[in-house]
């Protein structure tokens, strides 16, 4: 789960994790998620991994600090594990998980890596060892300790736009009333099931496949239509 996006970062990730435990599938879950916004793709991850198969390891790089000292996480969550740099990535999934969660901070660092992607020469070499059931200097931390611990429970901004321009915000939409209406740019936008629901070229917010508050335009873009990109705000009338 990445903001790589098109290019060779996935690509040589996907071959490091494929060649070291050949009898895995490697899925890139999504490579688009904002650029450099940690604190916009948290609000993602517990959606994403709703109906996801249990007993599966989440590689999550979104490191605007990559080359730093920002430390990297690894945590057990049920039968999952994610690991992922310690910069707010996690918070919003620890804290609304409904499983039992262990935290470490891993030391572990290669003797070469390149200062620029270490998604390859780091965050990759931790998942292949996690997956071996290996630990690499390891040390216990508590949730409350992580970076960004702060953060609040859901985010009324946009958080990632997707194919369609549809919004994903991040926000549970069953957290939202049903006849909340948002405001964007003095047109009101109220709740419907789904597209067809509109008509044509109408916007609208509906709860999305992952739980979360979605806006989008019916066969249109609600991106360009309404203006609005990842870390836009959402205002709702009163």
């Amino acid at each position: 789960m990445t903001d790589f996006g098109a290019g060779p970062y996935v690509g040589q990730i996907w071959l490091l994790l494929a060649a070291a435990r050949p009898a895995l599938p490697v899925i890139e879950l999504v490579g688009d998620l904002a650029p450099f916004r940690p604190d916009l793709a948290a609000f993602l991850l517990p959606g994403l991994l709703q109906r996801m198969p249990p007993g599966t390891l989440y590689l999550c790089v979104v490191d605007p600090g990559v080359g730093t000292d920002r430390a990297i996480l690894a945590a057990e969550v049920g039968r999952d594990w994610l690991v992922a740099p310690d910069n707010g990535l996690l918070v919003p999934l620890l804290r609304a998980a409904s499983e039992a969660v262990s935290l470490w901070r891993i030391a572990w660092r290669p003797t070469a890596a390149s200062a620029t992607f270490h998604g390859r020469d780091i965050f990759t070499p931790i998942a292949q060892q996690v997956c071996a059931g290996v630990l690499p200097a390891a040390v216990r931390m508590e949730p409350g300790a992580m970076v960004g611990a702060e953060l609040p429970a859901a985010l009324a901004a946009v958080c990632y736009v997707d194919h369609y321009g549809n919004l994903v915000s991040g926000m549970r939409a069953a957290d939202v009333p049903h006849d909340a209406v948002i405001n964007v740019a003095g047109e009101r936008i109220a709740r419907a099931r789904t597209f067809s629901d509109v008509g044509v070229g109408q916007p609208f917010w509906y709860e999305n496949a992952f739980g979360l508050l979605e806006i989008a335009v019916n066969q249109g873009r609600a991106d360009s239509r309404l203006g609005l990109s990842p870390g836009d705000p959402l205002r709702f009338d009163p």
